[in-house]
């Protein structure tokens, strides 16, 4: 390798690569360099080696801090209107999620404050959000729609998340939206849930594709929301208009919802509470990834867990996210939902951060380009000061991001 072969080095770090391909926990590599050109990782190289010690361009030095992927938080409700903090004092005093619904409250509450906003109003309730994730160190978040319900008024949410890649040029973050339409009945449609579906199929998802507007469709299947029927004609209406499909699935029962994903070839089944082993066969079978949300979780006092050592014996992979959203996880920090993933669900901390890296590229279509340091893959990593890698999960109210870099660039000078 020669000087003109990167543009810019990072030597003296530890480097967490999470390879699968290096046997270390979290494939670390002690006292190595990461080359960069343009964009991307060159080559992550001993910092003693030849192409090192002679390079001639600019160089930091990073201390022997410990260097990891950016993290990526594969599953948010980042865009919304109004608050939902009277659902949480009822379910504090003992009304049950689903039956807050049937009042009107929950999704719905949130529908009629988003409908009622404009567009540049949900774009700034929405940016401090963002900051929020960013400056825990996410490079890369997915965005639902799924607070409009009109054709209007779910394309004015996934407006907004586009418009979130270039709204602040200090967020430095890459933004995967997703038509969640499919996340209640809207009031106007009330008892003629088929009819909503068609709405679905027939306008919303055209429309998303003629616009751009969205990478995949999601569907909130569910006894108080969508069958797994309803939502089997959904995805059928996405991959016709070439749109990935994900879902939320085994949330509040068991549906089969997850072999439903896994079978139309989805991204990601996300929840998983009440996932059972015709689930996670099927889900381990087409490669699906499996979302845990544990601030949903802890939020609504829930007590079955999703089946990890199922998941982990079937090898399917394991993503973890915020799932932040105004009434069910308000909770802007991908580091707290990976705490919360070990204290609650018995993840270990290197699975914890492999969710929030490596499997969360995965879950958003991106493990070609994002979730390891490795040559060719995007230069979007982390500088901690922490000794280790635990030490990003486990300690709290601290944050121990001393540098973020994305797609090659100093994203916080």
């Amino acid at each position: 390798m020669t000087r003109a072969d990167f543009d810019h080095l990072w030597t003296n770090a530890r480097v967490a690569t999470f390879d699968p391909r290096v046997s270390a926990p979290c494939g670390l590599l002690e006292a190595h360099a990461i080359a960069v050109r343009g964009e991307n990782i060159a080559a992550v190289l001993p910092t003693d080696s030849p192409e090192v010690r002679t390079f001639g361009g600019p160089v930091t030095d990073c201390g022997g801090m410990l260097v990891t992927p950016g993290l990526i938080d594969c599953h948010t409700h980042l865009v919304w209107g109004g608050s939902r903090a009277a659902d949480w004092e009822a379910r504090l005093a003992g009304v049950p999620y689903t039956e807050i619904a049937r009042r009107g409250g929950g999704i719905l509450s949130t529908v009629r404050a988003t409908r009622a906003t404009s567009e540049d109003d949900l774009l700034k309730a929405a940016v401090p959000r963002l900051r929020a994730l960013v400056a825990e160190g996410v490079t890369c978040v997915e965005i639902k729609s799924g607070y409009g319900l009109t054709l209007e008024d779910e394309l004015k949410v996934l407006r907004v998340a586009r418009r979130l890649n270039h709204s602040d040029p200090f967020l430095h973050v890459e933004v995967s939206p997703t038509l969640l339409a499919a996340h209640a009945v809207p009031p106007e449609f009330a008892g003629r849930a088929d009819d909503y579906v068609s709405l679905i199929c027939d306008e919303m998802i055209p429309a998303t594709a003629r616009g751009l507007l969205a990478e995949a469709v999601d569907v909130f299947c569910e006894q108080i929301a969508f069958t797994p029927e309803q939502c089997e004609r959904i995805f059928t209406a996405a991959r016709k208009h070439h749109l990935v499909v994900k879902g939320h699935v085994e949330q509040l029962s068991n549906s089969g919802g997850a072999a439903l994903v896994a079978r139309c070839g989805g991204w990601s089944a996300d929840h998983l509470e009440h996932l059972d082993s015709a689930g996670v066969e099927a889900m381990a079978k087409a490669g699906t990834v499996a979302v845990l949300l544990p601030g949903a979780f802890y939020f609504l006092r829930e007590k079955q867990k999703p089946p990890v050592d199922a998941l982990r014996a079937a090898g399917v992979p394991v993503a973890v996210a915020s799932d932040l959203n105004p009434g069910t996880s308000p909770f802007a920090s991908l580091r707290l939902a990976m705490n919360m993933a070990c204290v609650l669900y018995g993840l270990t901390p290197e699975e914890a951060l492999a969710g929030a890296t490596r499997e969360a590229a995965k879950a958003l279509g991106r493990a070609d380009r994002l979730g390891t340091l490795a040559p060719g893959k995007r230069a979007d990593f982390l500088l901690w000061d922490v000794s280790h890698p635990a030490e990003i999960v486990c300690q709290l109210g601290i944050n121990p991001l001393a540098r973020r870099v994305f797609r090659g660039n100093k994203a916080d000078d």
